[in-house]
């Protein structure tokens, strides 16, 4: 008979910002690395137009494209799990989300226990601060961006607020987009295990 289902609760934070941008979730272990990519990509408002790549130790993981990789050896995230990393004592790596602008963010493992059966995982715990826009400019395009979304006598106020579609508040975290994106995740994870439960041979 199998145990409880285990989950991870994760810190992960944007480097080289302040005040600092960041969240915590809680996944499944079970959950491989593309999955964790997509529940950064939900919890952080980015949208998956670019590459990404996990560094773990030396070793890189993300969708391996051997014309774009420039030499780098890069895993696929989908063939490693979150559980294996913990086996080998793992409790921290790096993330980065568009090599244009390099938007690089730690993640510290806090916390491994048993899953709570009421809750479809992923779960948002906490977390604060909205996630710098797509294609800002990396962090010094992102700087500029907050000072002339501020200021309304800013030469770049009105072109930048066009550009991003509407008003920008950084110290609003997005609660609503956050969470209806992370239950699409979880919707589609309890999906699939339902669909395989029902193919599984009867003992």
């Amino acid at each position: 008979m199998n145990g409880p289902e285990k989950i991870a609760r994760i810190r992960i934070a944007l480097k080289d910002i302040e005040p600092e941008i960041w969240r915590r979730v809680e996944v499944p272990l079970a959950m491989n690395l593309k999955g964790l990519h997509d529940v950064i990509q939900a919890v952080f408002g980015w949208q998956a137009y670019h590459l990404f790549e996990f560094l773990i130790g030396a070793k890189r993981y993300g969708i391996p494209d051997p014309q774009g990789d420039e030499g780098r050896d890069v895993a696929q995230a989908k063939l490693m799990k979150l559980e294996t990393l913990i086996a080998k004592g793992i409790d921290g790596f790096d993330y980065t989300y568009d090599f244009g602008d390099n938007w690089e963010h730690t993640l510290a493992i806090e916390v491994v226990a048993d899953a709570d059966p009421a809750v479809k995982y992923p779960r948002f715990v906490d977390g604060a601060r909205r996630g710098p826009p797509e294609d800002v400019g990396g962090f010094p395009g992102y700087e500029v961006f907050l000072d002339a979304i501020a200021d309304k006598r800013h030469p770049e106020h009105k072109n930048l607020l066009k550009w991003h579609g509407g008003p920008y508040d950084p110290d609003d975290i997005g609660l609503f987009d956050l969470r209806l994106r992370l239950g699409q995740i979880a919707k589609r994870r309890y999906a699939g295990k339902a669909a395989y439960a029902k193919r599984a041979p009867k003992s």
